[in-house]
Formats: structure tokens, sequence, C-alpha cells
């Protein structure tokens, strides 16, 4: 299969499963803290990948452990606690079309840090996305008075992170096999996640008995083996066959998928939310094309 395909499949498959990935979490926070949720999603995460590939590790040159510990810290072990909290908050829908903003940061950050070259139709679809992104967070302040919109901060700084992890994940971790990076990842954040957990009053009784705990659990083990573990070795693999910001357009199509469960789920979703969203998936597009 010729590389122009495959990154297509991967982009596909991506985006079905991280667009799932925020019903997800709402379902899991029903029983779990943001913290608990979080800390969960990694370490069980951590751990289908360390049987599949531990021994990989030995084979990350020294060199390279930074950056590998840097993109497990910004690519993974904030931003599942950011978006965690986050959707406390705000509705699954409306995260996962903020979280759009990935690609658009990833040319700001190319620009402004790793002195990547943007066209002015890439800075005009920034302006674009984020006048998108204004429109939806004052709408959906208005349409739901009783959530609190400020939590769109934890998502805006999580596509931050992400921007960040994808740039260096294309610059100096190029030639690194993609499960290699990603068992790093997790081995770099796996003992940080366990002392969180451990904190977050996780172990103790009334948190075990409640009712909820089993259906948020298995929720959680869903959410970690496919939305954290498979998509990250897809999405590292992605980012080797194609550039920085193809690779962050899997948020793209992620909308499409998580407000789809989310009207399911009886959240809601009018007109203003629609362009809004288009506003910015233009905008994306925009600073996407180079030509």
């Amino acid at each position: 299969m010729r590389t122009n395909t495959v990154k297509w499949v991967y982009l596909i498959i991506l985006s079905i499963i991280w667009g799932s990935s925020f019903i997800l979490i709402k379902k899991g926070l029903i029983g779990l803290t943001p913290v608990q949720l979080g800390g969960l999603r990694i370490i069980f995460a951590s751990l289908v990948l360390f049987v599949f590939g531990f021994k990989h590790i030995k084979t990350i040159p020294k060199k390279s452990w930074k950056w590998v510990i840097l993109t497990g810290f910004l690519g993974t072990f904030f931003p599942v606690f950011l978006f965690s909290f986050a959707e406390t908050e705000i509705d699954s829908s409306v995260a996962s079309i903020l979280n759009s903003l990935v690609p658009l940061n990833t040319i700001v950050l190319g620009f402004t840090i790793f002195k990547i070259k943007s066209t002015k139709r890439q800075v005009f679809g920034v302006f674009i996305g984020l006048f998108g992104s204004l429109l939806l967070v004052l709408n959906g302040a208005s349409v739901n008075p009783n959530q609190n919109y400020l939590y769109v901060l934890y998502i805006i700084a999580a596509t931050v992170m992400y921007a960040g992890s994808v740039n260096i994940l294309k610059r100096y971790l190029q030639d690194m096999n993609a499960l290699t990076i990603t068992v790093g990842n997790f081995a770099a954040i796996f003992i940080p996640a366990c002392l969180l957990l451990i904190d977050s009053g996780f172990f103790k009784k009334e948190v075990l008995a409640s009712p909820d705990f089993k259906p948020a659990l298995i929720y959680v083990l869903l959410l970690s083996l496919f939305g954290t573990a498979v998509a990250k070795v897809l999405f590292n693999k992605l980012v080797h066959i194609a550039t920085p910001v193809f690779a962050s357009s899997v948020t793209y199509l992620m909308p499409v998928i998580a407000v789809f469960w989310g009207v399911l789920d009886g959240e809601s979703f009018g007109l203003i939310q629609l362009m809004a969203t288009l506003i910015i998936l233009l905008g994306v597009y925009l600073a996407h094309k180079k030509k």
C-alpha cells in the first residue's frame, strides 16, 4: 500500500478512535474524579504497551531520552488530566471541537519556536480558527449557563501541548520506531500517574463500593486500550510518514464522531454551534493548505 494511502487510513482510524474518546471520558467521570480517570487511563495503557513493547526501551539512545520524556508529558500526561477536568463542566462534543485547534497551534509553534515558515494563507487560517473558537465558547456559555466555560482554558492548554509534542516528534524523533517512542513515553509517565492515583483516594472503600465504579472502570479500560495505547502508536507512525500539520489534522474529523456520540447522549448542539464548528474547520483547512 502506498504511503499516501496508508497515511489517510491512519488518519480515518485515529479520527474514529479519538472522536469516541470524549464520550468515554464523560461516562468515566460519572464514577471517577478527573485525577482518578487520568491516572487509570495512563496506567492501563502503560501495562498494555509494556506487554507488547517493553523490550524496545533499551533501543532508545541516551541522547533521545529527553525528547521521549518531554513528548510523553506534553503529548499524553498533562492533556489526559486537562481534558478530564474540562469535561466536568463542558459537553464532550464542545471539547472535541475545541480540540481542532491542534493543527493551528502546530503551525503557530512551528513558526515561533521551530522556525518553520508559514504562508499568509496559513496565518489567515489561524485567525479564522480562533474566531470560530471564540464564537463557540461565547455561544456555549449563553446556551449552557450552568456550565463554567472558563474550563475551555484546560482544552486550549492541552492543544498547545499536543502541538509542541508533534513538532518535537517530527524534528527530533523522526528516525525512531513509533512503538519505541510510545513505550518510552509511557515508561516516563507511568510512575507519576501511579502516585497521583494513590493520592486521589481511589483505593478508599467508598469509591470502590460505589454503584457507578464498575461501569466507569469499563469505560476507562476502553479509553486506555484504544484511545491511548493503540492510538498513540498509530499517531506516532503517522507523524513519521506525514507532515506534523497533516498528522495533527486528525482533529478535522474527530468532532464529527464526537458530536454524533454527544447528540445521542442528549447534549445540545444548535445552529450557531454548527456555524462555529464550520468556521473552525475552515480555519484549520486554510492553515493546513500550503498553496
